[in-house]
């Protein structure tokens, strides 16, 4: 189902003319009301008459999430605080928070882009929408929620963890829409499998699943594990949060909201934009947020566009899965290492369950890398010969993938911790 028909189907002369329209709208505001854009486009030599067309996007400045954090709490709101209605913020794990502000439009576009997700993904207003994401300060519980109201289902907003809490409603509430982390669906396959209830004999259709990047691989491993159809939600709280874009049934690439977001890739390390195809860093200017709109907004992760029409009817441009961050990149003893080609790997070894850690250390002057494997209780056997054996295969087709050596530590099912927010894959003990 298309949600809203007009604009998720427009000739790309009508989008490029909207875009257009909107971007000198935003560079007008932003110039005259956020004193950091202000003097930042100053700096450039920009005023906003210099942005005639959506080519001009080139000229103005780029946004970084230390930007945030420079002008934390509100120094980047282009509206009045009275005009605020919410407010989000980012954990501040890595330094302070990063403040997200929301008018009532905002709130408005937020449904809007969310409920567009969800018709994507098959949902309609017949069905009940189990949501699994953290509620707060996070925009996955209240983002989805809004958004599954808007499109008419029902919420149950459960919210993320408690696991048996979780199960019991799956059961006795019907639930036939999950939105969750992808890492916590697959631990809440297992827990299904552990308590000896078939998937199949549940009404649950179709998973919604964002918030950190996962591979085609795991997408199947959780289809398979949860008997359901699974889709790709992307979004971030500085651009708006979940609904920025999700897959459709055809499962290729991502529909962006591109009469709210100007996407671009660009080449992280010079700056310039990249064509069709190409992967490089994505990059987002927010054309109709109010309270904290953005130019540029660097988001560090890594995928492509494409700009042909799709199989389904929508016509906005798909972006690539998310493989990884330019700032999760590990480089280990010369070699780029991603976190989801180590998962890629992992998932086509039928021994192997989809939990696993990543441990960087340092002795003396060598990186080393220690991948942690659950391996299926099936496998796990006293004979040493064997489990010698698995051991081999995984380390084998580590190492040739990867290109580099590394330490493997096959451990029972359940040994590692279990997230009920985004899973923590790297524990990097060089920067300890």
């Amino acid at each position: 189902m298309i949600w809203n028909q007009p604009r998720e189907c427009m000739s790309r002369d009508e989008m490029t003319h909207l875009q257009t329209a909107r971007l000198k709208d935003l560079v007008q505001r932003v110039y005259h009301n956020v004193p950091f854009y202000r003097t930042k486009m100053q700096g450039l030599g920009i005023e906003p008459a210099d942005i005639q067309e959506l080519g001009d996007i080139v000229k103005l400045p780029f946004t970084t999430k230390q930007d945030l954090r420079d002008n934390y709490p509100f120094g980047l709101f282009a509206v009045p605080k009275s005009e605020i209605v919410r407010v989000h913020a980012s954990s501040g794990t890595t330094g302070k928070s990063t403040v997200v502000g929301y008018t009532r439009k905002d709130i408005d576009t937020f449904s809007e882009v969310v409920a567009r997700a969800l018709a994507s993904a098959g949902a309609t207003k017949e069905d009940f929408v189990q949501v699994a994401y953290g509620y707060g300060l996070f925009t996955g519980g209240l983002g989805i929620h809004y958004g599954a109201e808007k499109l008419g289902a029902a919420v149950i907003p459960v919210s993320g963890g408690n696991t048996e809490k979780q199960i019991q409603l799956l059961q006795d509430f019907g639930s036939t829409v999950l939105a969750c982390t992808p890492s916590y669906a697959a631990y809440l396959s297992e827990a299904l499998e552990d308590a000896g209830i078939d998937p199949a004999s549940l009404p649950l259709r179709i998973g919604v699943f964002g918030a950190e990047p996962w591979t085609q691989a795991m997408r199947q491993k959780i289809e398979e594990g949860l008997k359901i159809t699974a889709f790709d939600i992307y979004g971030l709280s500085e651009i708006i949060g979940p609904g920025v874009s999700i897959s459709c049934e055809y499962q290729d690439g991502l529909h962006i909201q591109e009469d709210h977001f100007i996407p671009e890739i660009i080449n992280p390390e010079t700056l310039e934009q990249m064509g069709d195809g190409v992967t490089g860093e994505l990059v987002f200017t927010t054309i109709t947020k109010e309270g904290l709109p953005l130019l540029r907004y660097r988001t560090r992760d890594l995928s492509s566009l494409n700009h042909a029409p799709c199989q389904c009817g929508r016509t906005n441009v798909r972006m690539a899965k998310i493989f990884g961050r330019s700032d999760d990149m590990l480089i280990i003893r010369g070699v780029n290492v991603f976190p989801s080609s180590v998962e890629s790997i992992l998932l086509d070894i039928p021994e192997a369950k989809p939990h696993y850690q990543l441990i960087v250390d340092r002795k003396g002057t060598l990186d080393t890398l220690e991948v942690q494997v659950e391996i299926d209780d099936r496998f796990f056997s006293d004979e040493v010969v064997a489990l010698e054996k698995i051991h081999q295969k995984i380390k084998h087709k580590l190492e040739s993938v990867l290109g580099i050596s590394v330490i493997l530590r096959l451990v029972e099912h359940n040994t590692i911790a279990r997230s009920e927010g985004k899973a923590k894959r790297v524990i990097d003990r060089r920067s300890l």
